[in-house]
């Protein structure tokens, strides 16, 4: 399912990298999305995607960024806090939590790493799984190894865009990754 309003795209900002590396900031700079570096401007509606969830981003998501104040966050934190910041801040809001389907990153910090997304290449996923692979192209545009994140994910993206459910998204990972659900 292909939606039909395009989320607008938010970041939290737990200040835990440098900001000159920070792919949120970035973003940001370029009014490519709302950065917050506190809770209370965060948007009341919508998905914020973290990692540790369990619940992949499907198709039967997608109503819940359809209306005018579904908003897209990204949660953005150093992977070697995850744990901790994924804690702090779903206390702090009520958007809904989602995870993406593995993927292999392309950023110089995590190449080639399944999951290890910057929060650009996070939410440009999630834009191209929602139907805009255009605007999520743009957003990687910023960064000079955003084009390679599509040729490594190709196969993947592809499939999973036009998977049915969540379920099956979880079903297609095997076909394009080892992963060991016992891990």
């Amino acid at each position: 399912m292909i939606m039909s309003k395009i989320p607008k795209l938010h970041a939290i900002w737990l200040a835990q990298d440098d900001p000159k590396k920070n792919t949120a900031v970035k973003l940001s700079k370029r009014n490519q999305l709302k950065l917050h570096k506190k809770f209370n401007g965060l948007p009341k509606k919508g998905i914020i995607l973290e990692p540790l969830c369990g619940k992949i981003l499907g198709p039967e998501d997608h109503n819940l960024l359809q209306d005018s104040r579904g908003a897209l966050v990204g949660l953005d934190c150093s992977w070697n806090q995850i744990e901790s910041s994924v804690e702090t801040v779903m206390k702090r809001t009520r958007l809904v939590p989602r995870t993406l389907p593995l993927l292999l990153a392309a950023n110089p910090v995590n190449w080639g790493k399944p999951s290890k997304l910057t929060t650009a290449e996070a939410l440009a996923t999630a834009l191209y799984l929602l139907g805009s692979e255009t605007r999520a192209r743009d957003l990687l545009s910023a960064f000079n190894w955003g084009e390679q994140f599509f040729i490594l994910n190709q196969e993947p993206l592809k499939a999973y865009r036009n998977a049915k459910s969540s379920s099956e998204l979880v079903n297609l990972q095997f076909e394009f990754f080892d992963i060991d659900i016992n891990q």
